[in-house]
Protein backbone atom coordinates (compact mmCIF):
# COMPACT_ATOMS: atom_id res chain seq x y z
CA UNK A 1 0.00 0.00 0.00
CA UNK A 2 1.61 3.23 -1.12
CA UNK A 3 -0.90 6.01 -0.52
CA UNK A 4 -3.30 6.33 2.39
CA UNK A 5 -5.54 9.00 3.85
CA UNK A 6 -7.67 8.27 6.88
CA UNK A 7 -9.94 9.99 9.35
CA UNK A 8 -9.68 8.75 12.93
CA UNK A 9 -12.55 9.70 15.23
CA UNK A 10 -13.32 12.64 12.94
CA UNK A 11 -16.66 11.56 11.44
CA UNK A 12 -20.01 11.33 13.26
CA UNK A 13 -20.72 7.85 11.86
CA UNK A 14 -17.31 6.32 11.21
CA UNK A 15 -14.67 5.74 13.88
CA UNK A 16 -12.26 5.00 11.05
CA UNK A 17 -12.56 6.06 7.44
CA UNK A 18 -9.65 5.01 5.25
CA UNK A 19 -8.88 5.27 1.53
CA UNK A 20 -5.74 3.87 -0.01
CA UNK A 21 -3.97 2.66 -3.14
CA UNK A 22 -1.68 -0.33 -3.31
CA UNK A 23 1.09 0.20 -5.86
CA UNK A 24 3.03 -2.91 -6.82
CA UNK A 25 4.58 -4.85 -9.67
CA UNK A 26 1.82 -6.28 -11.83
CA UNK A 27 3.69 -9.58 -11.98
CA UNK A 28 3.48 -10.14 -8.22
CA UNK A 29 0.67 -12.67 -7.59
CA UNK A 30 -2.21 -11.44 -5.42
CA UNK A 31 -5.64 -12.64 -4.38
CA UNK A 32 -8.69 -10.39 -4.35
CA UNK A 33 -10.45 -9.08 -1.25
CA UNK A 34 -11.97 -12.02 0.66
CA UNK A 35 -12.45 -13.60 4.05
CA UNK A 36 -9.45 -15.81 4.70
CA UNK A 37 -10.01 -19.44 5.59
CA UNK A 38 -6.87 -19.77 7.72
CA UNK A 39 -6.87 -16.49 9.68
CA UNK A 40 -9.39 -13.93 11.02
CA UNK A 41 -8.47 -11.53 8.23
CA UNK A 42 -10.65 -9.83 5.64
CA UNK A 43 -8.53 -8.35 2.87
CA UNK A 44 -6.53 -8.94 -0.24
CA UNK A 45 -3.61 -11.33 -0.09
CA UNK A 46 -0.05 -11.23 -1.37
CA UNK A 47 0.38 -14.76 -2.71
CA UNK A 48 4.16 -14.42 -2.83
CA UNK A 49 4.80 -13.61 0.84
CA UNK A 50 1.43 -14.70 2.23
CA UNK A 51 0.52 -11.49 4.05
CA UNK A 52 -1.75 -8.55 3.36
CA UNK A 53 -1.13 -4.87 2.73
CA UNK A 54 -4.51 -3.85 4.16
CA UNK A 55 -6.96 -5.88 6.20
CA UNK A 56 -9.75 -5.75 8.75
CA UNK A 57 -11.38 -8.16 11.20
CA UNK A 58 -14.90 -8.77 12.44
CA UNK A 59 -13.75 -7.31 15.75
CA UNK A 60 -13.30 -3.91 14.14
CA UNK A 61 -9.51 -3.99 13.87
CA UNK A 62 -7.70 -2.63 10.82
CA UNK A 63 -4.07 -2.59 9.73
CA UNK A 64 -2.16 -1.07 6.80
CA UNK A 65 1.50 -1.41 5.84
CA UNK A 66 3.66 0.46 3.33
CA UNK A 67 7.32 0.27 2.46
CA UNK A 68 9.71 3.23 2.71
CA UNK A 69 11.12 4.66 -0.51
CA UNK A 70 14.90 4.80 -0.21
CA UNK A 71 16.99 3.30 -3.03
CA UNK A 72 20.09 3.48 -0.81
CA UNK A 73 18.66 1.32 1.96
CA UNK A 74 20.21 -2.17 1.94
CA UNK A 75 16.77 -3.73 2.60
CA UNK A 76 18.17 -6.09 5.20
CA UNK A 77 16.08 -7.76 7.86
CA UNK A 78 12.90 -9.75 8.25
CA UNK A 79 10.14 -9.40 5.68
CA UNK A 80 7.55 -6.72 6.45
CA UNK A 81 4.96 -8.72 4.50
CA UNK A 82 3.40 -10.37 7.54
CA UNK A 83 3.33 -7.35 9.87
CA UNK A 84 -0.31 -6.55 9.12
CA UNK A 85 -1.40 -10.18 9.27
CA UNK A 86 0.37 -10.69 12.61
CA UNK A 87 -1.50 -7.76 14.15
CA UNK A 88 -4.89 -8.69 12.74
CA UNK A 89 -4.55 -12.30 13.84
CA UNK A 90 -3.04 -11.52 17.24
CA UNK A 91 -4.61 -10.88 20.62
CA UNK A 92 -2.71 -7.73 21.65
CA UNK A 93 -4.57 -4.44 21.34
CA UNK A 94 -3.09 -1.61 19.27
CA UNK A 95 -1.24 -0.04 22.22
CA UNK A 96 0.30 -3.28 23.47
CA UNK A 97 1.16 -4.38 19.94
CA UNK A 98 2.91 -1.06 19.26
CA UNK A 99 5.10 -1.43 22.35
CA UNK A 100 5.98 -5.02 21.49
CA UNK A 101 6.80 -4.31 17.87
CA UNK A 102 8.86 -1.22 18.68
CA UNK A 103 11.33 -3.40 20.56
CA UNK A 104 12.09 -5.45 17.42
CA UNK A 105 11.21 -2.98 14.65
CA UNK A 106 14.86 -2.50 13.67
CA UNK A 107 15.02 -6.18 12.71
CA UNK A 108 12.62 -5.63 9.76
CA UNK A 109 13.07 -4.20 6.31
CA UNK A 110 11.88 -0.57 5.99
CA UNK A 111 8.19 -0.21 6.86
CA UNK A 112 5.38 2.07 7.95
CA UNK A 113 2.53 0.45 9.86
CA UNK A 114 -0.85 1.77 10.97
CA UNK A 115 -2.89 -0.22 13.49
CA UNK A 116 -6.44 0.46 14.66
CA UNK A 117 -8.70 -1.15 17.24
CA UNK A 118 -11.89 -0.12 19.01
CA UNK A 119 -10.10 2.47 21.15
CA UNK A 120 -6.70 3.43 19.76
CA UNK A 121 -4.69 3.99 16.62
CA UNK A 122 -0.91 3.82 16.30
CA UNK A 123 1.75 4.57 13.72
CA UNK A 124 4.99 2.59 13.78
CA UNK A 125 8.00 2.98 11.50
CA UNK A 126 11.61 1.87 11.51
CA UNK A 127 13.37 4.38 9.27
CA UNK A 128 15.53 6.32 9.85
CA UNK A 129 15.17 4.70 13.28
CA UNK A 130 12.37 2.83 15.09
CA UNK A 131 9.57 5.02 16.39
CA UNK A 132 5.91 4.91 17.34
CA UNK A 133 3.19 7.41 18.12
CA UNK A 134 -0.46 7.36 19.04
CA UNK A 135 -2.68 8.84 16.33
CA UNK A 136 -4.73 11.84 17.37
CA UNK A 137 -8.29 12.39 16.09
CA UNK A 138 -8.37 14.04 12.66
CA UNK A 139 -7.47 13.42 9.04
CA UNK A 140 -3.99 12.02 8.39
CA UNK A 141 -1.95 10.74 5.47
CA UNK A 142 0.80 8.25 4.74
CA UNK A 143 2.73 7.21 1.67
CA UNK A 144 6.26 5.83 1.37
CA UNK A 145 7.78 8.27 3.85
CA UNK A 146 7.28 9.17 7.52
CA UNK A 147 3.78 9.61 8.93
CA UNK A 148 2.09 12.80 7.65
CA UNK A 149 5.04 13.67 5.37
CA UNK A 150 3.47 16.32 3.06
CA UNK A 151 4.01 14.73 -0.34
CA UNK A 152 1.68 16.38 -2.89
CA UNK A 153 -0.47 13.30 -3.49
CA UNK A 154 -0.78 12.68 0.25
CA UNK A 155 -1.90 16.25 0.92
CA UNK A 156 -4.36 16.12 -1.97
CA UNK A 157 -5.98 12.89 -0.79
CA UNK A 158 -6.23 14.25 2.75
CA UNK A 159 -7.91 17.42 1.47
CA UNK A 160 -10.43 15.45 -0.56
CA UNK A 161 -11.25 13.22 2.38
CA UNK A 162 -11.75 16.26 4.62
CA UNK A 163 -14.01 17.80 1.96
CA UNK A 164 -16.04 14.57 1.85
CA UNK A 165 -16.51 14.74 5.61
CA UNK A 166 -17.30 18.47 5.58
CA UNK A 167 -19.97 17.87 2.92
CA UNK A 168 -21.80 15.59 5.33
CA UNK A 169 -21.21 12.45 3.28
CA UNK A 170 -21.66 9.11 5.02
CA UNK A 171 -22.35 6.27 2.61
CA UNK A 172 -21.61 7.55 -0.89
CA UNK A 173 -17.96 6.54 -1.18
CA UNK A 174 -17.68 7.31 -4.90
CA UNK A 175 -15.87 10.65 -4.32
CA UNK A 176 -13.18 8.82 -2.32
CA UNK A 177 -12.65 6.35 -5.15
CA UNK A 178 -12.50 9.31 -7.54
CA UNK A 179 -9.74 10.80 -5.39
CA UNK A 180 -7.82 7.52 -5.46
CA UNK A 181 -8.16 7.45 -9.26
CA UNK A 182 -6.55 10.88 -9.71
CA UNK A 183 -3.67 10.70 -12.21
CA UNK A 184 -2.57 14.33 -11.92
CA UNK A 185 1.21 14.63 -11.75
CA UNK A 186 2.69 17.09 -9.27
CA UNK A 187 4.68 20.09 -10.40
CA UNK A 188 8.44 19.62 -10.26
CA UNK A 189 8.86 22.23 -7.52
CA UNK A 190 6.56 20.19 -5.26
CA UNK A 191 8.23 16.82 -5.80
CA UNK A 192 10.19 15.15 -3.01
CA UNK A 193 13.76 14.04 -3.65
CA UNK A 194 13.94 10.41 -2.59
CA UNK A 195 16.95 9.51 -4.69
CA UNK A 196 15.14 7.88 -7.63
CA UNK A 197 15.58 10.64 -10.20
CA UNK A 198 13.25 13.36 -11.45
CA UNK A 199 11.48 11.33 -14.16
CA UNK A 200 10.49 8.57 -11.75
CA UNK A 201 9.55 11.08 -9.03
CA UNK A 202 7.12 12.60 -11.54
CA UNK A 203 5.62 9.24 -12.52
CA UNK A 204 5.09 8.22 -8.90
CA UNK A 205 3.67 11.59 -7.83
CA UNK A 206 0.08 10.89 -8.87
CA UNK A 207 -2.39 9.18 -6.59
CA UNK A 208 -3.13 6.54 -9.23
CA UNK A 209 -0.13 5.14 -11.10
CA UNK A 210 -0.68 3.75 -14.59
CA UNK A 211 1.99 1.43 -15.97
CA UNK A 212 2.65 -1.76 -17.82
CA UNK A 213 4.97 -3.35 -15.30
CA UNK A 214 4.31 -1.35 -12.12
CA UNK A 215 1.29 0.61 -11.02
CA UNK A 216 -1.76 0.82 -8.83
CA UNK A 217 -3.06 -2.70 -8.28
CA UNK A 218 -5.92 -1.97 -5.87
CA UNK A 219 -7.93 0.98 -4.56
CA UNK A 220 -9.59 0.31 -1.23
CA UNK A 221 -12.00 2.17 1.05
CA UNK A 222 -12.68 1.05 4.63
CA UNK A 223 -15.34 2.47 6.93
CA UNK A 224 -15.74 1.23 10.52
CA UNK A 225 -18.52 2.63 12.70
CA UNK A 226 -18.22 3.60 16.34
CA UNK A 227 -20.19 0.43 17.10
CA UNK A 228 -17.62 -1.74 15.32
CA UNK A 229 -19.57 -2.54 12.17
CA UNK A 230 -18.02 -1.78 8.84
CA UNK A 231 -17.54 -2.21 5.14
CA UNK A 232 -14.44 -2.75 3.00
CA UNK A 233 -14.53 -2.09 -0.75
CA UNK A 234 -11.80 -2.94 -3.25
CA UNK A 235 -11.33 -2.09 -6.93
CA UNK A 236 -8.60 -4.03 -8.74
CA UNK A 237 -6.47 -3.11 -11.76
CA UNK A 238 -4.04 -4.81 -14.10
CA UNK A 239 -1.32 -3.42 -16.40
CA UNK A 240 -2.09 -0.01 -17.90
CA UNK A 241 -4.95 0.45 -15.38
CA UNK A 242 -7.08 -2.30 -16.92
CA UNK A 243 -10.07 -2.74 -14.61
CA UNK A 244 -10.23 -6.29 -13.23
CA UNK A 245 -13.21 -6.14 -10.88
CA UNK A 246 -14.44 -4.96 -7.51
CA UNK A 247 -15.63 -6.49 -4.25
CA UNK A 248 -17.52 -5.28 -1.19
CA UNK A 249 -17.67 -7.10 2.15
CA UNK A 250 -19.44 -6.11 5.35
CA UNK A 251 -18.08 -7.12 8.72
CA UNK A 252 -18.23 -6.60 12.45
CA UNK A 253 -20.78 -6.51 15.22
CA UNK A 254 -22.19 -3.93 17.59
CA UNK A 255 -19.85 -4.81 20.44
CA UNK A 256 -16.88 -2.99 18.86
CA UNK A 257 -14.56 -5.42 20.61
Amino acid sequence: MCLIAFAWNAHPRWRLLLAGNRDESHARPSAALARWDDAPVIGGRDLQAGGTWLGVTDGGRCCVVTNVRDPHDPQRGASRGLLATDYLGGEADAAAHARQLLAIAADYRPFNLLTFDAHDAFYLGNRPEPGMQAVEPGVHGLSNADFNTPWPKTRSLMRRMQAWIDAGAATDFAPLFDALADEQVAQDAQLPDTGIGLELERRLSSAFIRGGHYGTRASTVVAISHAGEGVIMERRFGPHAHFLGESTLRFGDRSGS
